[in-house]
């Protein structure tokens, strides 16, 4: 055992332990105060704590950016069980997530060192634990996160697949069964990406293609993954399938408008993927784009030669080209719709630049795009987690939980029923019909002290927060609000105020 031990015990380990605790230490460290919690984590937390409270049990999950499909429920399924440790507590399933991240991270550094040796796995650790947007990522309470690790456990089966363990398809299989329930559309493009990777060892493998058993058995592993979906179509005749084939085919949402959509997307790929190098420095991402291009180039015999590496240009380029053809969501295409190739991307960058590391030039290559990365992502990112909530635009789950703590002390001091009404951009307040709940809940139990959820009272709270796009819908409310009630007492909490009234 003391052997063994000190196997484990060697300087590239003590390193990566390290850069992990790390990792963790920048996404769980305030994150009580700084937790984004707004209209999709309002809106999950509620339907979480009405099945833990009411019995409500669900087969769909949270709606997609197109309208009336839905995902499955494997998120709800996923971060219940820490709403219920946490007794409603959204910092649980925050932290949970969080560490899903860091798990993410650490094979990342498998996958990297498996390709191009340990210098690369350093570099991939180090960018995943350290990028200001890859933390932004894995601190979102939002059913994305899980895709940073949905994406690596799909690679590294992957790979077990090309080192003759078979039995992996099914795994990968699965993975991108799950990606498609916790994604947001590119991942969809997992699928283009297997079946490109089954021509591809056909032409160069065959061995390592599945027989009609584990062909049949990953069929049945990505049928689980739709299962609840299905089930949730038949009870409603089918409205699922109707919604999507109206998307697809009536909406005409993948169109061949190539050549119109390259000059758009390419620009917004770039931004997408080395943003994640380089937070700030234009400049920085610019020449690192090149030395990568300059080096692919240089190595391309290499790369070709790889199938690892082959196998991680063809998951890249899936969705590249794929999001060519989409333009659903009135042709709106967002940063995070990529989060399941983030890290996927990050092990490709670090493993180019890791086939040159034995030579001098390409260490000097390494070193300085770590110092230059730590030095423009260190920065803002301890800015983040140490920044405070009270800035005049500041919305955050601890300002919040201040504002609504305001009103319930107040309210018990006064010793009234009371109503509260809210006003939140976009216009739907589920963050603060959970937090009422939860804390009314935790204070009171089924009184919600005081709280009155259908009947007018005299006493009134109103809770608002900052509109900096539309100021003009702020205003208009605020009217309203003159000819309801008289303002009595008033507090603020960064970007958040909140006022007594007595109904007129």
């Amino acid at each position: 055992m003391k052997r063994k031990i000190k196997t484990l015990i060697t300087p590239i380990n003590v390193l990566l332990a390290l850069i992990l605790f790390g990792a963790f230490f920048v996404r769980v460290y305030r994150i009580g105060q700084l937790l984004g919690f707004y209209f999709d984590q309002g809106r999950d937390a509620k339907v979480i704590w009405d099945l833990w409270h009411q019995g409500k049990f669900f087969l769909i999950g949270p709606t997609t950016g197109i309208e009336g499909v839905f995902r499955g429920p494997w998120y709800y399924w996923l971060i219940a069980p820490f709403y219920l440790l946490g007794r409603g507590n959204p910092v649980w399933p925050s932290v949970f997530l969080s560490a899903t991240s860091v798990v993410a991270i650490f094979l990342s550094y498998k996958i990297a060192e498996k390709i191009a040796g340990k210098w690369a796995g350093i570099l991939a650790v180090t960018i995943g634990s350290f990028s200001l947007y890859l933390v932004y990522s894995s601190r979102w309470l939002s059913n994305p996160t899980p895709m940073l690790l949905i994406s690596m456990v799909f690679v590294y089966s992957l790979f077990g697949v090309l080192e003759g363990q078979r039995l992996n398809w099914i795994l990968a299989v699965f993975m991108a069964g799950l990606a498609m329930q916790f994604g947001s559309a590119a991942e969809v493009f997992y699928f283009l990406g297997l079946a490109v990777f089954g021509v591809y060892l056909f032409f160069t493998d065959r061995k390592k293609l599945p027989d009609l058993k584990i062909f049949l058995l990953s069929a049945v592993a990505l049928g689980i993954t739709f299962v609840p979906q299905a089930l949730f179509d038949l009870r409603h005749q089918g409205i699922l399938r109707g919604t999507v084939s109206k998307f697809l085919f009536q909406e005409g949402s993948f169109k061949l408008s190539f050549w119109e959509m390259v000059k758009v997307r390419f620009l917004f790929y770039y931004d997408v993927f080395f943003s994640k190098l380089f937070a700030s420095s234009v400049k920085a991402r610019e020449i690192i784009a090149l030395i990568l291009a300059g080096l692919a180039i240089y190595k391309y015999k290499t790369i070709l030669k790889d199938k690892k590496l082959v196998l991680l240009l063809i998951l890249l380029l899936s969705p590249i080209l794929g999001m060519l053809f989409f333009q659903g969501n009135y042709g709106n295409v967002y940063d995070y719709y990529f989060t399941g190739y983030y890290l996927i991307f990050v092990v490709f960058f670090a493993a180019v630049l890791g086939l040159s590391s034995k030579s001098i030039w390409g260490k000097v290559i390494i070193v300085g795009f770590l110092f230059f990365f730590l030095k423009d992502n260190l920065t803002p990112l301890t800015n983040y987690i140490v920044s405070g909530v009270d800035g005049p635009r500041t919305i955050a789950l601890g300002n919040q939980r201040e504002a609504v703590d305001w009103v319930f002390e107040d309210a018990a001091q006064m010793g009234q029923s009371f109503n509260v009404d809210v006003y939140v951009p976009p216009v739907i307040p589920h963050a603060y019909d959970y937090l009422f709940l939860w804390q009314g809940t935790l204070r009171c139990g089924e009184s919600r002290c005081g709280r009155e959820l259908t009947e007018r009272v005299p006493l009134l709270y109103i809770l608002y927060e900052v509109d900096p796009p539309h100021p003009e819908r702020l205003e208009a409310w605020l009217i309203r609000q003159k000819g309801i009630g008289k303002v009595e007492k008033e507090a603020k909490f960064g970007g958040i105020t909140v006022q007594r009234r007595k109904r007129i």
